[in-house]
């Protein structure tokens, strides 16, 4: 285990966005990997079978005994990591790794995961693992926070995948007053891996017309984040129905999220039901990564809620707008076309039940505008993206020369 290259915080493929970090990551560094995984046997599933070595977290609801065993320890210890220890438990056996890659995404958006997060860095570091947060997106108001500043003061380098983030970063770090902390990460901006994600194309179901299809993505989590109830479902049959009515175009319902407690096919499959008797509506099943942005690829615009499915679009090309929530989408877009605005629609905005068709009609407008934009920016953007492979196999090498010394 000591030879491979670790990567950890992953929740499992069935978010086929955590898939096409990993995959692309992989496909990066000439490193052999090992993942450690919340979901291995999706993972086993999709993609990443035989790109990496797979190994499943120890869950405690698994092991009732343990659990209480190891609640007693921490308890008479102190000692929170062993809870990470335990879960992780193979990589934690024996020589340590040189470098774990928390495979970063928005992790740090997600309050229920921030104690994880710092207690597997810190038990990496103490293990003498140096740790690297790569492809993030953080809020700046979460950076006001003295306890995150200090999680990631401890991580040896840090890689935002879009400049809001990065900026974000280097202004907590560069405090001269008060709660900056002893240690200062190196940070880099480097797109997100995905970018590079190779497309493998599923033949296409009946009515899904190639190169005059709207690729359309909805997730529950996006509903949750809206401030009339109902206003997200309601702005996407507005939508279906102006592309109907309005357009000669068909319309591709695309999954790209699909555990149980937050998956896409709920949303997608009202709408579905709700438009199936027009013909004009199609439901993509679900599929990996490769397959979901193969179907993606061959649409002649997007609109998607999920970042990695409007990643998909955007690295093969397709006009996309954004149905965002959040700083990852404001600062993708602005890093690819100088603003957000128009490109993303914050679901928090919605207000009236036009709204996603008429920022769709802005999109249908300057679709061909977009399209050029995209065909020169994504060649040099993907170019970009492959610097994290470099600067992993770099630290990689270094670390682990560091360990021979």
């Amino acid at each position: 285990m000591e030879n491979k290259l670790v990567m950890y915080m992953h929740a499992g493929s069935g978010n086929h966005g955590c898939e096409a970090i990993v995959n692309s990551v992989c496909h990066m560094v000439k490193e052999d990997s090992v993942l450690v995984s919340y979901r291995g046997t999706e993972d086993e599933a999709y993609s990443l079978k035989g790109l990496c070595e797979i190994v499943q977290e120890r869950s405690f609801e698994e092991h009732k005994i343990a659990h209480v065993l190891y609640y007693l320890y921490r308890k008479l210890t102190k000692d929170g990591e062993s809870f990470i220890r335990y879960r992780y438990h193979k990589v934690f056996r024996g020589k340590a790794v040189p470098l774990a890659i928390s495979i970063g995404g928005d992790n740090y958006c997600y309050e229920n995961m921030l104690n994880d997060l710092k207690l597997a860095n810190a038990a990496f570091n103490r293990k003498g693992t140096k740790t690297l947060l790569l492809g993030c997106s953080i809020e700046p108001e979460l950076l006001k926070k003295q306890r995150i500043i200090e999680d990631l003061a401890e991580y040896h380098t840090i890689i935002a995948r879009e400049s809001i983030t990065y900026e974000a970063l280097k202004n907590a770090f560069e405090v001269e007053e008060g709660g900056k902390p002893e240690k200062t990460p190196r940070l880099l901006c480097y797109p997100d891996p995905a970018f590079t994600l190779e497309k493998k194309e599923l033949p296409l179901p009946d009515g899904f017309a190639k190169g005059n299809t709207v690729g359309i993505n909805v997730s529950p989590l996006i509903q949750g984040q809206e401030k009339h109830q109902g206003i997200t479902m309601e702005n996407y049959r507005n939508l279906i129905r102006f592309i109907i009515e309005q357009t000669g175009m068909q319309i591709a319902l695309i999954p790209h999220v699909v555990w149980n407690n937050n998956d896409d096919r709920k949303p997608l499959g009202e709408l579905y039901e709700e438009f199936r008797m027009t013909g004009r509506v199609v439901l993509i099943e679900d599929a990996s990564c490769e397959e979901l942005k193969g179907y993606i690829s061959r649409c002649r615009m997007f609109v998607g809620a999920r970042t990695h499915a409007t990643i998909a679009a955007y690295s093969s090309g397709v006009p996309t707008l954004v149905v965002g929530y959040s700083v990852k989408a404001r600062g993708i877009a602005r890093d690819l076309f100088g603003t957000c605005e128009n490109y993303v629609i914050p679901v928090q905005s919605l207000d009236k039940p036009d709204d996603l068709a008429n920022g769709f009609k802005w999109l249908s407008e300057q679709e061909e505008k977009i399209r050029q934009q995209l065909e020169e920016k994504i060649p040099e953007y993907k170019k970009q993206a492959l610097l994290t492979g470099k600067e992993v196999d770099r630290l990689w090498e270094e670390f682990n020369r560091q360990q021979e010394i």
